[in-house]
């Protein structure tokens, strides 16, 4: 099981290139499975979520090829309508497989999911917003199994909480519905505009794009898609957040500044410098006294849950007592004990971190528990003193491609360790 051996260098400095998006390719990957022939998705980061999806699909019969920078994938001889639990229980995205099987064929049988190691994360929603559609869902022996007789049928339906996950499979699923399916309270988050710009390049009728109501006229077909994956807007702010808690200055390019709206107006409010381009944003951190800030994290466009944890991180290496609450998953804390072996001084109380920030951080043996929290251990790490080693890395090769290559390019010293 791989680690990371991280040593404080002093301020991160340089440029990085960004990475396409962890949660916008897995979506579109499940969204080939809709069209006979080969689908073309550009600019797929290499991720073990990636690999981990890509198996899924084969499983079920398609055909993948990998080159560089673009992923293709065959839907043509789908003859397995499973994807089963070996799978599915290593990333929950696994379950994206689900709406498009059932719209395309009329049955599938998919398990429950597993993924990160925090909080309940049901997919009600999921389940729901099929059976508005008219599928049949049963559960037994921990699957899903979805029928429904001839094509399912349009309708409106709305989401009770804005789900990214349930938006896209419910979306995905509408688009060979019968009819006309109108989607209220839909998420707005960038991977789902990306979805349904794919989805359209396939055919799919769809309005109401970057707005919380998807119009979708279903169709009989769809073609094979051919587009590109948008940048990683999390990636990108965890790379600004390293800027800021090494107190340093980098230059993060190949990004959508438009997308990090909410993170880069707290990072002005910390007292960094933010330039920005129409593809790169810079953070100047260098000797700068950053101040504290009080945070909330809400559904896009607002401050994103994935961010909380690198922010927990940099906030405890300011002076003054800083906040952070977590509306979206109240119990998404897990790195704060690992945090505090690191010196950091941060009390919970109930979906809320407040840190007391400023106190001295030193190298010790850590671990992360899912994605979000292994960056987060990271990033203090670079600002510890001495030398950190963090376990269970794997939980962070599921989002980040060469997360230690790109930290070395901006002057890091992390050693993986086998």
């Amino acid at each position: 099981m791989d680690s990371f051996l991280v040593t404080s260098k002093g301020p991160l400095k340089g440029a990085v290139k960004i990475s396409g998006a962890k949660n916008a390719v897995l979506p579109v990957m499940a969204a080939a499975m809709l069209a006979d022939g080969v689908s073309k998705i550009g600019n797929a980061p290499k991720l073990k979520d990636m690999r981990t999806m890509a198996d899924v699909l084969r499983v079920t019969g398609c055909r993948i090829k990998e080159s560089e920078n673009e992923l293709s994938i065959d839907a043509s001889d789908i003859n397995h309508l499973e994807a089963p639990y070996e799978l599915v229980k290593t990333m929950r995205a696994s379950f994206y497989v689900l709406g498009p099987l059932v719209a395309k064929f009329g049955r599938c049988r998919v398990s429950l999911p597993g993924g990160c190691a925090w909080g309940p994360r049901p997919v009600d929603l999921h389940l729901k917003g099929l059976e508005a559609l008219g599928a049949k869902i049963n559960i037994t022996h921990g699957y899903v199994e979805a029928l429904c007789n001839g094509r399912l049928k349009g309708n409106t339906f709305s989401f009770p909480i804005s789900s990214v996950g349930a938006t896209a499979n419910i979306l995905m699923a509408a688009t060979l519905a019968e009819g006309t399916s109108v989607l209220q309270n839909a998420s707005i988050e960038p991977e789902i505009t990306n979805l349904v710009k794919y989805l359209i390049g396939m055919g799919a009728n769809i309005s109401g794009i970057e707005t919380r109501t998807l119009i979708v006229q279903g169709v009989e077909k769809l073609n094979p898609g051919d587009g590109s994956t948008i940048a990683d807007r999390i990636e990108a702010g965890t790379f600004l957040a390293a800027a800021a808690i090494t107190r340093g200055k980098v230059k993060v390019t190949d990004m959508v500044p438009e997308h990090q709206s909410a993170l880069l107006e707290v990072f002005k409010s910390m007292g960094c410098e933010i330039s920005a381009g129409n593809d790169w944003v810079e953070l100047d951190a260098e000797n700068k006294e950053l101040l504290p800030v009080h945070i909330t994290t809400l559904p896009h466009p607002g401050f994103p849950t994935d961010m909380q944890a690198q922010l927990v991180a940099v906030l405890s290496t300011i002076k003054g007592t800083s906040s952070v609450r977590d509306t979206i998953y109240s119990d998404r804390f897990k790195h704060v004990s690992e945090l505090e072996r690191l010196g950091a001084d941060i009390s919970l109380k109930e979906d809320t971190a407040i840190i007391n920030g400023g106190r001295e951080l030193t190298g010790a043996q850590v671990m992360a528990s899912d994605l979000r929290a292994s960056a987060a251990l990271v990033l203090a790490g670079l600002a510890a003193k001495g030398q950190t080693k963090i376990s269970r890395i794997y939980h962070l090769d599921r989002g980040y491609e060469n997360f230690e290559g790109k930290l070395a390019e901006l002057g890091a010293h992390v050693e993986r360790i086998h």
